[in-house]
């Protein structure tokens, strides 16, 4: 089994910041949500944005796509943190 295709646990942080992304967020999260340990989200209204944190477990390639596709949405920006 290659490095890759070994499951890792990773920390994946969003900050959205325009509403209009907010359904697309939620099918691809839906669609992964056989990896998702667990999540939260905390609309921070001060700011106007939201923040979500996902738990992952999952090989990396599977993780990198999921975040690559929440990237590309309009005003998401998302940054994942793997474990050794």
């Amino acid at each position: 089994m290659s490095e890759k295709e070994k499951n890792r646990v990773a920390l994946m942080g969003i900050i959205v910041e325009t509403k209009e992304s907010v359904h697309e967020i939620n099918k691809l999260l839906h669609t992964y949500s056989d990896i998702i340990v667990g999540r939260m989200g905390i609309p921070y209204h001060k700011k106007n944005i939201s923040i979500i944190s996902i738990v992952l477990d999952a090989p990396v390639n599977t993780i990198s796509a999921l975040s690559g596709k929440l990237g590309m949405l309009n005003g998401v920006s998302v940054k994942t943190q793997y474990s050794k």
